[in-house]
């Protein structure tokens, strides 16, 4: 590929929309930025041409290496994931393997001879025999069947894995013969639309970005990392992997259980997700307008934890207590009704706070929406330009990241097990969340805070964040490697 269609895209480059707010602010090497930011990860943002080009090279060097038609490169290509080096290396080993693995030639060879052909199995008619055409597998059928065959596929979506009409025969129709049979111009233009999208899926390097009607498509440059993406066109910010919004600490594999589960009314019925909730001191009923757990009762001036309804003195200390959750060691022997009361207890501890920091993103998108009318109010005003005011809008923005950071941490310790290591996670996830809400406190009053104080809660909340991810991200990528069969 080109350097002008390789140009490379960090998942920090740019303006870092959404929850990882924040350019750069040195130009570091690779191997630099990937130990200072454990979410660094390299991959380009694409558009279709330049996809097409990328799978073109690929084509036109196995075609050449193996003397086949492109159609025949595409068919084997999709069978071994794009790997063109390690087709080449077995095709010279055992190329007859290599064919019957990719289903271009069959395992069993047909016996039928074109010369004795007087029906068409299909429609039981007698066209002229050189109406007729087959695969490499030799099954012939009549060229009005295999035209209907291929534009009922087409219509259902079918495109790189359309079979052979015979029975139990597994040999795949290379585009080529697909397209000589078929001459509709929609339907042509509906099939290459299908191989297009069946190649990139089959492309281990290579996504399509999860955003409604978004064109661009992923290439990972390298394979390894937290493989956080952010789309160039729309923005989103998405799991490489899996496609699901980032999610680090946990892993795919883990998040997906964790979502199924928070969809599931069995598990979510007895739960119920308040807006508002009494002073544990004056008794008033508050609603919660902004994103920071550290309430102030307009009433009595009691200062609580809006999680766990608890002296917010008493969360200032050095261990955060109130993200973390205390197993009931007297269950053991009890029955099995009190173990499934207890297992949703612990399930609705980490939803609850699933839940309050994803509500806490969207009320602090309202406050980063203010601080940037606020900001703009004062450098029309005259009061300063926006590079003395960037500091706010960078405080908002590092507290989006914290706290999203933080969401993902409760499904990676619900499922974690109990031990020496979760009990150093929680203690880091509370280290994390004490930060987190000292600086949504100063940044919600951003305008009376020191400068200096809320950036320094901004490297501290930063620090925090990163650390956990390096010891977690690593943590997991290190039992993915030793779980694989």
């Amino acid at each position: 590929m080109s350097a002008e269609s390789d140009m490379e895209y960090s998942d920090n480059d740019g303006d870092d929309y959404d929850y990882y707010g924040g350019q750069d602010d040195c130009d570091m090497e690779t191997v630099d930025r990937s130990k200072a930011d454990p979410e660094y990860f390299v991959f380009s943002c694409l558009k279709v041409e330049e996809v097409e080009k990328l799978l073109n090279e690929s084509i036109e060097l196995l075609s050449n290496s193996l003397h086949i038609t492109p159609s025949l490169a595409k068919v084997i290509l999709h069978a071994y994931e794009w790997n063109a080096q390690e087709i080449i290396n077995k095709y010279k080993e055992n190329s007859n393997e290599v064919l019957m693995y990719s289903h271009v030639k069959p395992r069993v060879p047909s016996v039928q001879v074109y010369s004795s052909i007087k029906v068409c199995a299909i429609c039981a008619t007698s066209p002229p025999i050189h109406k007729y055409s087959a695969l490499a597998c030799g099954h012939y059928f009549c060229n009005e069947c295999w035209t209907t065959h291929f534009e009922v596929q087409i219509m259902q979506g079918v495109s790189n894995n359309i079979q052979c009409m015979a029975q139990e025969c597994e040999v795949l129709a290379p585009e080529d013969f697909v397209l000589s049979h078929v001459t509709n111009p929609t339907l042509r233009e509906r099939y290459q639309q299908f191989m297009f999208k069946d190649h990139v899926k089959s492309h281990p390097e290579l996504r399509f970005c999860p955003g409604p009607n978004c064109q661009w498509i992923y290439h990972a440059v390298a394979r390894e990392g937290a493989r956080r993406v952010e789309c160039l066109g729309c923005e989103l910010l998405t799991c490489f992997t899996c496609g699901a919004p980032h999610h680090a600490p946990t892993d795919c594999a883990t998040i997906r259980k964790w979502l199924t589960k928070c969809a599931d009314d069995s598990e979510t019925a007895n739960y119920i997700s308040a807006h508002t909730k009494d002073c544990p001191k004056c008794q008033i009923c508050i609603e919660k307008n902004g994103g920071c757990n550290h309430m102030q009762c307009g009433a009595c001036r009691y200062d609580f934890c809006w999680v766990c309804l608890g002296d917010w003195k008493s969360h200032g200390s050095e261990y955060y207590e109130c993200s973390r959750y205390k197993e009931d060691p007297n269950l053991i022997n009890d029955n099995q009704h009190a173990q499934a009361r207890e297992a949703l207890k612990k399930y609705l501890h980490y939803y609850e706070r699933w839940e309050n920091h994803a509500r806490s993103l969207k009320l602090e998108e309202q406050t980063l929406a203010c601080l940037k009318t606020r900001i703009n109010r004062k450098v029309m005003a005259g009061e300063g330009t926006w590079i003395d005011w960037q500091y706010l809008w960078d405080s908002a923005r590092l507290l989006k990241r914290c706290r999203y950071t933080l969401q993902y941490t409760y499904p990676f310790a619900y499922y974690m097990e109990v031990g020496p290591r979760k009990e150093l996670f929680e203690y880091q996830q509370a280290q994390l969340e004490a930060e987190i809400e000292n600086l949504s406190w100063k940044v919600e009053r951003a305008e009376t805070t020191h400068r200096g104080d809320l950036e320094n809660q901004m490297d501290i909340a930063e620090k925090r964040r990163t650390t956990l991810l390096k010891d977690f991200l690593e943590f997991n990528t290190t039992n993915a490697s030793s779980s694989k069969v």
